[in-house]
């Protein structure tokens, strides 16, 4: 195990041309205090929480103090951003520190968010506040524990130094852990500027450092590509099955490995609404939850364009052609697993699409209604998700086929059950014991950010404790919809 002062930094994206970033040192942040860490992020970087004292967290990321062979810089990308390309974009509010490789050979970008101004802030002050930051380690680290594809949060820092959003907010850092921070613009950047050398050179530095096993195939461009699609479209798989709603899918909010990145707007779904939209500057609905898979391969349309000068239309299409297939059957596994079948086929595409249908006719919380599913009865079909639909009789008649279906199952309904309650979460991270948690944060109390980190860490896990975290929003936590603003 490293200390903060070992880490193993390997700056490949520091080497690369000027052209694609800007050195920069971060601006620290006043007096700063540590709101929460997560130590199984830790250990990523070889980091023992033993070892790292909450005074040297404070100290690194906070700005104040630089790491041994860190080399800050921000990035220039550009992106299309709600279907408009706008080429003014990049790191404005954040900071890569440095790329750390672990014992492993895993390579770990270290991103400090919030660390001040960067030529890329535009009119911005580079700082991030506390509620935002608060709100990206929870998801960030809530989604991972879920199993989705997504980037990291090691800790989040905040201080008593102003900032002004629509009030008065308190000056904060939160340091992403990351396999990389490459996006879908970075590509579109180079290729609507006309830097044809140098995204080719791109190309080849993503392909040699992120995309290892591509190299060996016969087309290692088109092969790495291939997989950004897959990878992409599992995502967003992952997404749906797991009620997520991102809420500003822009292309510069897209990460070449296909993890979830770039928090905003989120929200984990309550009752289940496919149209559901998070985002209150999303005044078309362009990033609704039932659009998320479409836009997906929009931005990976508008990612094709960018990778023209490497590969032929023929083969982009055949890329491009393969998300929805990926997609579907990704989506379809995941949705197999929370319904507890030991097999799953495009013969049970009409089940779930019936459970969903008459989830969104009545409302009914998405995920406690998977998770009741796994106490049903084989022979009567009875289930303790009954509770959550208004139509009774329909819910009966769709129980009825599910139990006939589960009995086909090739597993025990002991190993059934035990699949579901994998599958199916107890504890999501609702926005409204987020707001909860950040209002006291706001006043201070850091101690309900921690205890919802800590429940969210074992989503699946029954706590009788913790109970209260399980519970149905409020009149007030209904339908919330988030603010970009941070």
């Amino acid at each position: 195990m490293a200390s903060l002062t070992q880490l193993p930094f390997d700056n490949s994206y520091a080497r690369l041309p000027r052209e694609l970033y800007t050195p920069v040192t971060p601006a620290p942040i006043a007096s700063p205090s540590l709101v929460v860490t997560s130590t199984d992020c830790m250990a990523l970087l070889g980091l023992n929480n033993e070892q790292v004292d909450d005074k040297a967290l404070c100290r690194y990321f906070s700005g104040a103090q630089s790491l041994p062979g860190a080399q800050p810089l921000a990035q220039k990308y550009a992106g299309h951003q709600f279907g408009a390309y706008n080429p003014e974009l990049g790191d404005g509010r954040g900071v890569l520190l440095g790329e750390v490789v672990n014992e492993n050979g895993d390579r770990w970008d270290l991103h400090l968010k919030g660390a001040g101004k960067t030529p890329y802030s535009r009119m911005g002050d580079g700082r991030a506040v506390l509620r935002s930051s608060i709100r990206e380690f929870l998801a960030s680290e809530a989604l991972f524990h879920l199993g989705v594809p997504t980037t990291r949060a090691l800790c989040v820092i905040t201080s008593d130094e102003p900032v002004y959003r629509e009030k008065e907010e308190r000056a904060t850092t939160l340091l992403r852990v990351a396999k990389t921070h490459i996006r879908f613009g970075h590509f579109e950047h180079l290729f609507h500027s006309n830097q044809k050398p140098l995204l080719n050179q791109f190309i080849d530095y993503t392909l040699a450092t992120h995309f290892q096993a591509c190299t060996q195939a016969a087309d290692p461009v088109f092969a790495m590509f291939r997989d950004i699609v897959i990878r992409t479209a599992r995502m967003i798989a992952h997404w749906q099955a797991s009620g997520f709603a991102h809420g500003v899918m822009n292309t510069d909010n897209f990460s070449i490995v296909g993890d979830t990145f770039d928090f905003g707007p989120y929200a984990f779904m309550d009752s289940f609404n496919p149209g559901l939209i998070c985002n209150h500057s999303d005044y078309q609905g362009r990033y609704a939850f039932n659009k998320q898979p479409q836009i997906g391969l929009w931005n990976l349309n508008c990612l094709a364009m960018a990778f023209s000068e490497r590969l032929s239309r023929d083969k982009l299409i055949s890329a491009l052609q393969e998300y929805d297939d990926a997609f579907h059957q990704h989506y379809l596994t995941l949705l197999g697993a929370k319904l507890g079948f030991s097999t799953v086929s495009e013969d049970d595409s009409q089940l779930i699409g019936d459970l969903l249908g008459m989830m969104a006719t009545t409302g009914a919380d998405y995920s406690r209604t998977f998770r009741s599913l796994a106490e049903i009865d084989l022979v009567s079909g009875r289930s303790r998700a009954r509770d959550e639909f208004l139509d009774a009789e329909t819910f009966d008649g769709w129980s009825k086929r599910y139990a006939e279906r589960l009995q086909k199952n090739t597993s025990t309904d002991t190993q059934r059950s035990a699949l579901m309650s994998q599958s199916n979460p107890k504890y999501i991270l609702r926005n409204y014991l987020a707001q909860q948690a950040i209002s006291q944060a706001e006043q201070g109390d850091f101690s309900e950010v921690r205890r919802l980190h800590k429940v969210l860490s074992t989503p699946y896990a029954e706590k009788p404790d913790m109970q209260h975290y399980a519970e149905l929003p409020p009149d007030w936590g209904r339908h919330m919809e988030i603010s970009c603003s941070s």
